[in-house]
């Protein structure tokens, strides 16, 4: 029976290297998977999903306005699917999110959404909000925090390695923007 999984963490746990493996293993027992990514992510070049390890696949992409249902009804007309792979969920939308539901609940396919749970002021993303309300399985990646202690809230930093407390929920940016941090920094930094 198909499920829908949301794997999720602060930046730097190595969701999309985990997703990578896993379409490296269907693609091993010679199962088909289809990887999608953020349009609005073009870190590493837009439709690649690229770890900080060197791994990379290329990757259909959505934007906000994608009925992903309809996405995969249509490439299920070329043959069958095992799996769907969803890097950056976080930016997936509450429709996005009820789409992906149905391509589980109707067309029987596994769904893996991998994404950031709260964005740098410890708000829930929307599509990170609903795949933890709906998600048959939730699943936590793990990174840890300068100190040591589980990491899970991210701070956005200025080009002076200042934490923010205010600005756009999504700006796209790595290591040089991000810091993973427990919630105990996080709160010294940004809740003050």
């Amino acid at each position: 029976m198909a499920q829908l999984y949301f794997y999720y963490s602060a930046m730097n746990a190595g969701k999309s290297t985990s997703l990578l493996q896993s379409a490296y293993n269907y693609k091993e027992r010679g199962m088909e998977s289809v990887i999608l990514t953020a349009s609005i992510d073009n870190r590493f070049g837009v439709g690649k999903v690229t770890s900080r390890i060197g791994l990379s696949q290329p990757a259909d992409i959505f934007s906000r306005d994608c009925d992903l249902f309809l996405m995969i009804e249509q490439k299920l007309l070329n043959g069958p699917i095992h799996c769907i792979l969803v890097d950056e969920s976080q930016f997936l939308s509450k429709e996005q999110v009820k789409q992906l539901s149905q391509v589980v609940d109707k067309l029987n396919v596994p769904v893996l959404c991998y994404g950031l749970r709260t964005d740098f002021m410890g708000e829930p993303f929307e599509g990170s909000l609903y795949l933890m309300s709906w998600a048959d399985k939730l699943v936590e990646l793990k990174t840890i925090c300068h100190c040591g202690r589980k990491a899970t809230m991210v701070v956005r930093t200025d080009e002076k390695g200042n934490a923010l407390s205010s600005g756009s929920q999504v700006e796209i940016g790595g290591n040089e923007r991000y810091v993973s941090m427990c919630r105990g920094h996080f709160s010294e930094l940004v809740w003050g």
